[in-house]
């Protein structure tokens, strides 16, 4: 076996394994069970799309590829801290499927008359409303 033939099997074995990880992650996106794991299932399906931009330049020797999937990666984690975010404040606001609570940032406190912590916003004031 020569060199080329021995890389051209372990990619045509990576392609199939990352086709696998594409199904399962997918499966993941749309069961669910809540809302971060959706998220974390869109985060993977970055990952195995890298992978496999990554074993297209590896399959044709163009390059330039490798630049791709590093700027999809890239792309892909702000799209990650992002869906976080709006996770958090969408906890804030509501109970959502997320399954935790949210409490205010420690600088949203302020002395009471009585020199007790008060909270200057409350997460559940929406809610008594």
């Amino acid at each position: 076996m020569t060199p080329d033939m021995i890389v051209g099997v372990a990619a045509d074995i990576a392609i199939a394994i990352l086709s696998l990880a594409l199904v399962l992650t997918a499966f993941r996106v749309v069961r669910g069970p809540t809302l971060p794991d959706r998220v974390l299932a869109l985060d993977m399906l970055v990952a195995v799309a890298m992978g496999f931009i990554v074993m297209i330049a590896i399959r044709t020797g163009f390059t330039l590829y490798v630049d791709i999937a590093i700027a999809l990666g890239l792309v892909g984690f702000l799209a990650t801290v992002a869906f976080a975010r709006f996770i958090r404040s969408s906890a804030m606001r509501d109970e959502t499927e997320t399954g935790f609570q949210v409490r205010p940032h420690p600088m949203a406190y302020d002395a009471g008359s009585a020199g007790e912590d008060v909270p200057v916003v409350s997460a559940d004031a929406a809610k008594k409303e």
